[in-house]
């Protein structure tokens, strides 16, 4: 399977709809979009992981570096898996809390929730 990545914009954030498996041959798609992202100036990023079915440890080093990387520029990331992830548990859900770095996320439900910039992320 391939990974998709889809750029679209929401107010002041830059929402990067991501769709299929992200592992060591795909997650440079994810890293690419990131860059381009930053590089056009942006600086308050959405990573839309809802449509994602499998992650490896590749795809969370690309989550980790997007972190480290916004975080350098003083930016905002924020991530959305399902809501129904802890319930259903989604297989990215699972990674991140597996690993240990979930925490390290502002996850969100869903878009509307993640640019609601009154909106808390769910807990870890």
């Amino acid at each position: 399977m391939t990974l998709k990545v889809t750029e679209g914009r929401q107010g002041g954030w830059v929402v990067l709809h991501v769709s299929g498996e992200m592992d060591l041959v795909t997650s440079p798609v994810l890293r690419q979009g990131v860059h381009e992202a930053v590089a056009e100036g942006r600086r308050s990023i959405v990573v839309d992981l809802s449509d994602v079915m499998f992650c490896d440890s590749s795809g969370v080093g690309v989550l980790i570096a997007t972190r480290r990387l916004i975080r350098s520029c003083r930016g905002r990331l924020r991530v959305i898996l399902p809501a129904r992830g802890a319930v259903d548990g989604s297989h990215v859900n699972r990674v991140l809390a597996a690993l240990g770095v979930r925490r390290l996320f502002d996850v969100y439900p869903d878009v509307a929730a993640a640019v609601d910039e009154a909106r808390e992320p769910l807990s870890a």
